[in-house]
């Protein structure tokens, strides 16, 4: 069984580009740090204010429906050497700062969202490998 969040199901939380640049700036402070994919990040990443101005439009495109973000996030990612233990880092810490910095209504929006987009990179991945994976994170209980 899929969890997932319905926008219209949240009525009372405000979506905004502050918002968005706030996670978006705290987890990346926090992957940069972690021992596992930090490394693979920093290496890949010449210019990281620019990278993250990338990545608040791609969550404003997400999330508000702006269409700041142009452009193909996944090729990035398939020239990576990233596995399901990574994508289980990211998502870790995508959860947990999520979860300290923004309400908890906003928090499972942007939650639920981070876990389709980990499940479509996982399963892209592993079919450039020739690998049929199935969507693992989608399936994991949302926070309360």
């Amino acid at each position: 069984m899929t969890s997932s969040i319905n926008m219209g199901e949240i009525t009372d939380t405000a979506f905004s580009e502050a918002m968005i640049e706030r996670l978006v700036h705290t987890f990346y402070g926090r992957v940069r740090q972690d021992e596992l994919i930090g490394p693979i990040f920093n290496a890949k990443v010449a210019d990281w204010d620019d990278h993250l101005a990338k990545l608040c439009a791609f969550w404003s495109s997400v999330i508000l429906r702006s269409g700041r973000y142009d452009g193909r996030p996944l090729r990035p990612h398939l020239m990576m050497p990233l596995e399901g233990h990574h994508f289980d880092r990211w998502l870790d810490l995508f959860e947990r700062t999520a979860r300290d910095v923004l309400s908890p209504e906003a928090a499972l929006v942007f939650i639920d969202r981070a876990r389709r987009i980990a499940d479509s990179f996982e399963m892209s991945i592993g079919t450039q490998r020739g690998e049929i994976r199935s969507p693992r994170h989608q399936r994991r209980p949302l926070p309360e």
